[in-house]
């Protein structure tokens, strides 16, 4: 019997309103990983990080960034959304909006794990282990020092629940209805989103003292 893997689901759809800098935070240049053949952006980086696993990896994002995306994952594995709908109207935006469409759009798999795009930092390893965790548990997600952090994984049991999702609410009902089975890492990374300037310049900090093994200071 082969082992059930389930897809990874990158959101890259948001529109970073909270993110002053010029151009989409996501598009925001990060320092050189060492060994990395891909571009070098916040974008790049998490996928990066997320086809390390080995799963599946279907990206749900923009009109604006499709073509970026399109250069690092197969097409059959963008989910674009649209920007206005049928009436001409913004489409509606928000995590529990782009969580529907990119389950919808798998779903025949075992299960999904979210992964924001804004979280460079997350380690494949992280990944895996809430994948690992889903073998036993209809939901799971990463916890770093008793503090819950992404990737959240869904079983597939949750499907119709996942795609009924709307607006900003991401799965919060449902990590509150159901009983979810945390799964300690030892990866900072599963915490650190990126919104703002100050927190990419954070990041830049923090991702440069995780090459380099040097302490960070305080």
């Amino acid at each position: 019997m082969s082992k059930r893997r389930p897809v990874v689901v990158v959101l890259a759809a948001g529109r970073g309103v909270r993110f002053r800098g010029a151009g989409h935070k996501l598009m925001q240049p990060l320092e050189p990983a060492a060994g990395s053949t891909t571009s070098d952006t916040m974008l790049s980086r998490t996928l990066h990080h997320a086809l390390q696993t080995h799963l599946r990896v279907v990206v749900v994002t923009s009109a604006q960034l499709a073509p970026a995306v399109r250069r690092l994952v197969a097409a059959q594995d963008v989910v674009e959304l649209p920007d206005v709908d049928g009436r001409g109207r913004p489409s509606p935006v928000g995590m529990g909006h782009s969580i529907a469409a990119g389950v919808s759009a798998t779903g025949d798999a075992d299960g999904w794990l979210i992964v924001p795009a804004d979280m460079p930092l997350l380690k494949p390893g992280s990944i895996r282990a809430v994948a690992d965790a889903l073998e036993h548990f209809p939901l799971a997600y990463a916890q770093y020092r008793g503090r819950r952090g992404h990737p959240v994984g869904f079983s597939a049991e949750l499907y119709s629940e996942l795609v009924d999702l709307q607006g900003d609410e991401g799965a919060r009902r449902l990590l509150a209805r159901y009983a979810s089975q945390a799964v300690d890492v030892d990866d900072p990374g599963v915490l650190v989103d990126i919104d703002t300037e100050d927190d990419l310049a954070r990041m830049r900090a923090e991702a440069a003292a995780a090459e380099t093994g040097q302490p960070q200071r305080s």
